[in-house]
């Protein structure tokens, strides 16, 4: 089984994560992980906050001479804006001795659409930062680094994985424009959007300088695509094994994620089933049963089919507004508008790098459930046994019709 924890707040020293049961000898490429980190930061609209810090992961266990050992490997990611957060966010009863930094007040308005108010009253916290720094996105960068690590076993199982922005806010690409593996990992990592049209990217840009001016926040969408995924992941015998399932919790649980699709997801319901399932063909020149169309994604019944898997993520907008909105002061219950904390005006493709991370998480579980073994090298030849054993069940027999 493999899973990972994370610790850690928006302002305090820095993120913590523990990643278990990945298998020895997997090569572990920092520089490849690190680079993950640095695109979590990019993409048009963000905030300040992304020109103070400059993320990057240390490994402090579980990773001898570049390779992993099969025990837990431990990474922490330096928060650098903690040099302005001491006298604030400190761990000690009182302020230590040369703690730097001001000394900010207690939150006392929450924002809507935020934990702020929830949390508050679920753990009896008086000031709300108390929640607000955990609930923060920026707890997503500890799980960037433990994706960075699931998508190098992917890589070595033959897998690979990318992601565009298909939408910010109203404006977005066509229901029925299906973007390649190729076309998505073609696109530059420094490109505003990561959006595969350039001129829908470029009205995506005003629409969030817009927003910017109005002190408003936008969201979208984006969808994240995995190929060279082998068939049989998941299972359709239990509801907490289908991998679908597994799939839309790790990217639900993404801060300000509210809708997550497979293939054609929300679309499929508006939709006659001849044009909703995707019909079964014989076998093409690589000697499977051919798909003319991936509608349902690379997953039926929760089991992955051969196809690409394809999975959309719908972001809400960012909740602290410049014009912020009503509220109320916890102190006094009167009406008050809501606490403004340094944030951004949109973090789409932030959230689909954070998407591949989960995605590429679940799916390494999948593979390690699937195949088994303790190392990579048993991984790949319990692979190779399984796909060889597909193989022959869908190629068709002598004389057979």
């Amino acid at each position: 089984m493999l899973r990972f924890l994370t610790a850690g707040e928006s302002h305090g020293r820095g993120l913590v994560v523990i990643v278990d049961g990945l298998p020895a000898g997997l090569a572990v490429d920092l520089d490849r992980l690190n680079h993950h980190l640095r695109r979590r930061q990019g993409g048009y609209g963000r905030g300040r906050r992304m020109a103070i810090e400059s993320d990057r992961a240390d490994i402090l266990s579980g990773v001898r001479r570049g390779r992993t050992t099969g025990g837990p490997v431990s990474l922490v990611v330096e928060n650098k804006d903690w040099v302005n957060w001491q006298r604030t966010m400190h761990t000690e009863p009182d302020v230590p001795e040369g703690a730097t930094g001001a000394s900010r007040a207690a939150v006392v308005r929450p924002r809507p659409g935020h934990a702020d108010l929830a949390g508050a009253l679920k753990y009896e916290h008086e000031d709300v930062r108390d929640v607000l720094e955990r609930a923060s996105a920026r707890e997503t960068a500890a799980r960037v680094a433990a994706g960075g690590l699931a998508i190098q076993l992917l890589e070595a199982l033959g897998a690979r994985l990318t992601s565009h922005v298909t939408a910010i806010g109203e404006l977005g690409l066509s229901p029925d424009r299906v973007v390649t593996f190729d076309e998505a990992a073609a696109l530059a990592e420094d490109a505003p959007l990561r959006c595969v049209d350039a001129s829908l990217e470029a009205r995506m840009t005003a629409r969030i300088d817009q927003a910017k001016a109005n002190g408003d926040t936008l969201g979208g969408s984006f969808e994240v695509i995995v190929t060279g995924v082998p068939v049989g992941l998941g299972s359709y015998v239990q509801w907490d094994r289908k991998l679908d399932g597994r799939l839309a919790q790790a990217v639900m649980s993404i801060p300000a994620i509210k809708g997550v699709g497979i293939g054609l997801g929300a679309g499929s319901a508006n939709r006659p089933g001849s044009q909703v399932h995707d019909e079964i063909l014989p076998p093409d020149a690589q000697g499977r049963p051919y798909r003319p169309t991936n509608r349902a994604g690379g997953l039926e019944g929760g089991v992955t089919n051969g196809e690409d898997v394809r999975v959309v993520g719908h972001m809400k907008p960012i909740a602290t507004l410049m014009q912020p909105l009503r509220s109320i002061d916890l102190t006094t219950l009167d009406a008050a508008p809501a606490a403004i904390e340094r944030s951004d005006v949109c973090a789409v493709p932030a959230a689909a790098v954070v998407a591949e991370a989960m995605v590429g998480f679940v799916l390494a579980d999948a593979f390690m459930d699937r195949v088994g073994g303790d190392s990579v090298a048993l991984m790949r030849r319990h692979l190779a046994a399984t796909t060889q054993a597909v193989a022959a069940r869908t190629t068709p027999r002598p004389g057979a019709r």
